[in-house]
């Protein structure tokens, strides 16, 4: 069953081709888009350059793409990425080649390997020739002395500091240039939706009495490898007792007839973007419980209420004052965020509950370009089942609030059949 979108005045999602695929030449210019922000936020800050080592960083401010798992774990590949200068993206050693397409890249080095893991007698060493080399590009790029810095080791930043610069946190430009997607960067997300939704359809055949957990979450997990997806980011699917309370991962658990089976996509899809919504489904043929109705119904609510109020000029704080009101009962376990931002993972902004401003929020204004997930977890504070949703929506550039994701509600959990 899909959601009445005309009633809360939100446009409903497209699966025109022309709207869910970029061209060539569509591709190459959100690749160029996509650097300028990352430049204009730099310059922004009176930063000389950033070294981003986030792989999803160093996607989206040169569209290169390697190892994404193995690199968020090593400082491996990285990227030199300057307010004016040369782009230089330094690859993992044997893996140049990959990159000689982009119009993003100038040039093309190896990486040196700063980790620990790699050679421990030789850290400094190595590390004192990975800081020369980025001085060198620094002034070459016309000099500064304000670098950001992200997810290397801390011998990395201590030896830019000992040379007279300014470290900063590379997040902050970044978090801020992905927040506001550039023209037909709309389209690669849609494009990861879509094919994601076709993974959930099978995973959602494969929901029967007797199967376990894992053995169900593996049918998306081999879609999207089929259609070109990166990974599947958590492991958040769960079947019965296991859905409340919430992050309980999915496990080897046999499922049983009648029980919810919730789940979290979290993939980093095609285009390196994130296909982010959740469903709960029943296992079965048969009919929900009042219980499960009642749960799914306050879910269902919760989110159809909170996409409504995302609007362009609405500050973050009058959201969660707006946002519907949980009931006492299952305030203990609600979800941390009201709202996120999403591009190629979550991003850029957090919205918290009203009970959650004061320690854990901060204020700001939902701006046009944004693309925004509406969360949902219901689950009573002394146990029993839970149900997730979870909703993609994008703030068009008209100040029109387009639906994203397009998987359908179940029927029987809502009361209709």
């Amino acid at each position: 069953m899909k959601m009445d979108l005309d009633t809360l005045g939100i446009l409903p999602p497209t699966h025109e081709p022309s709207d869910c695929e970029p061209t060539p030449a569509e591709i190459e210019q959100v690749l160029l888009d996509r650097l300028g922000r990352v430049r204009r936020e730099l310059v922004k800050r009176d930063m000389a350059a950033v070294v981003l080592f986030d792989p999803a960083h160093v996607r989206y401010a040169t569209g290169s793409r390697n190892m994404q798992v193995y690199s968020s774990r090593n400082p491996a590949r990285y990227a030199f990425v300057p307010a004016e200068g040369p782009v230089v993206l330094f690859e993992f050693s044997g893996c140049e080649h990959l990159a000689k397409h982009l119009p993003t890249v100038d040039e093309i080095r190896p990486a040196k390997a700063i980790s620990y893991y790699f050679n421990e007698k030789n850290t400094e060493a190595v590390t004192r020739a990975w800081a020369d080399e980025i001085i060198d590009l620094v002034r070459q790029c016309g000099g500064g002395k304000r670098i950001g810095i992200e997810s290397a080791t801390p011998e990395a930043a201590f030896m830019l500091q000992a040379s007279g610069f300014e470290v900063l946190d590379a997040q902050a430009p970044l978090e801020l240039a992905r927040a506001i997607k550039v023209p037909n960067e709309i389209k690669m997300v849609r494009s990861s939706l879509r094919a994601v939704e076709d993974g959930v359809r099978k995973l959602e055949t494969a929901i029967q009495p007797g199967v376990s957990e894992n053995a169900v979450w593996s049918r998306l997990h081999q879609h999207i490898i089929e259609t070109d997806a990166d990974f599947v980011e958590t492991r958040l699917m769960n079947s019965g007792p296991r859905t409340n309370p919430w992050f309980q991962e999915c496990s080897d658990r046999i499922i049983q007839d009648g029980e919810l089976v919730a789940l979290d996509t979290d993939v980093v899809g095609r285009y390196g973007y994130y296909a982010d919504f959740s469903r709960t489904f029943l296992c079965g043929d048969g009919q929900a419980s009042q219980a499960q109705k009642d749960l799914y119904a306050m879910a269902y609510e919760q989110i159809r209420t909170n996409m409504e109020n995302i609007r362009p000029g609405i500050s973050f704080k009058e959201y969660a004052e707006r946002a519907w009101r949980l009931p006492e009962a299952y305030k203990a376990r609600r979800y941390f965020a009201l709202a996120h931002g999403v591009g190629m993972n979550g991003e850029y902004p957090y919205i918290v509950h009203r009970e959650d401003i004061d320690d854990k929020g901060y204020d700001g204004i939902i701006e046009p370009g944004m693309t925004l997930c509406v969360e949902s977890f219901i689950g009573h504070e002394e146990g029993g089942e839970g149900v997730k949703l979870e909703e993609q929506l994008y703030v068009r550039d008209d100040g029109k609030v387009e639906l994203l994701s397009d998987y359908p509600f179940d029927s029987r959990l809502l009361g209709y059949t």
